[in-house]
């Protein structure tokens, strides 16, 4: 697959809450994912690097109330796209987070992805 295919396929993915199926498919087995020095977990590697900050967050999650997947946009193997959710969270505030998400792909898999926020 090429970058563009795997970008609009994760998009398509994530817009239908189907995030496992997606590393599953798109990502190498090694990828690394980052997020800012201050998030919970900085960096992780793999899919089980994934399930893990995922049950970490969803520790602080009480009830998603909407949330969104902006189309990529391409440049040669890497992608990136705007995405976000408003949520109520376990200490009872409701919030908007909002990022940036940026994939690098190679081999027709996606190797790393880095988030801003």
């Amino acid at each position: 697959m090429s970058t563009t295919e795997i970008a609009q396929r994760l998009v398509e993915l994530c817009r239908n809450g189907q995030y496992a199926d997606a590393y599953a498919e798109l990502f190498a087995p090694d990828f690394k994912s980052i997020e800012p020095v201050h998030a919970a977990m900085p960096a992780v590697v793999g899919v089980e690097g994934i399930q893990r900050r995922a049950a970490l967050f969803h520790e602080t999650i009480k009830e998603v109330h909407s949330g969104y997947f902006n189309d990529p946009q391409i440049a040669g193997r890497f992608f990136s796209m705007a995405l976000g959710f408003e949520a109520t969270y376990t200490d009872g505030t409701r919030r908007n987070f909002d990022e940036i998400g940026v994939y690098e792909v190679k081999d027709g898999k996606i190797v790393k992805e880095q988030f801003f926020f």
